[in-house]
């Protein structure tokens, strides 16, 4: 079934909508939790959150990419799970390090002023990656978006961990420099 009758069966109510929804994206939902989450268990309750917030949020959004939509949900709700189980016990699980790593280039002081920030920074990192070369942007992405471990990312695209890990810095220091320039550090 296609993305566009998928999201028929939200605004229809139709509760297939959620079986067609597991079958076609149950497992990437799940690797995207798991991946914030390095837990089976609260992967497994993080997908079935992400099923029920879709059944709460189709309709009234339509969403254009239906796989996005699930993702940006799914990495959401992961990242409130994880937030809430370190609030009880500090672990040090990869995505803690990935923030750890990102951390040198954007802060996490809240107020109105750094939420406003917050969107012009999102939309500056969007448009640095999109002028990467692809495989600096897609690994990347795989350490900072899917929190995979350098060895995983190294081994996906055949590099050393020690390149990986300077692709990584160079790409930080990159980064870096175009927020800096754009005044949002």
């Amino acid at each position: 079934m296609d993305d566009l009758e998928i999201i028929e069966l939200y605004f229809c109510r139709d509760e297939k909508a959620l079986t067609e929804t597991a079958r076609k994206y149950g497992n990437y939902c799940y690797t995207v939790a798991f991946s914030v989450l390095n837990s089976m268990e609260d992967s497994k309750e993080t997908v079935n959150d992400t099923y029920l917030e879709l059944w709460n949020t189709i309709p009234p959004e339509r969403p254009t990419v239906l796989s996005a939509f699930i993702s940006k949900i799914t990495r959401r709700l992961a990242i409130g799970r994880w937030r809430k189980n370190t609030a009880v016990k500090r672990g040090g699980g990869e995505f803690e390090a990935t923030l750890d790593e990102l951390s040198e280039c954007i802060s996490d002081n809240a107020n109105v002023e750094k939420i406003v920030e917050g969107k012009l920074i999102v939309s500056t990192i969007n448009e640095f990656l999109k002028k990467l070369p692809d495989t600096e942007r897609n690994v990347f992405i795989c350490r900072y978006w899917y929190a995979d471990s350098v060895k995983s990312v190294a081994k996906q695209f055949g590099f050393s961990e020690s390149k990986v890990k300077s692709m990584l810095m160079r790409t930080r220091t990159k980064l870096k420099e175009k927020l800096a320039e754009e005044g949002l550090l």
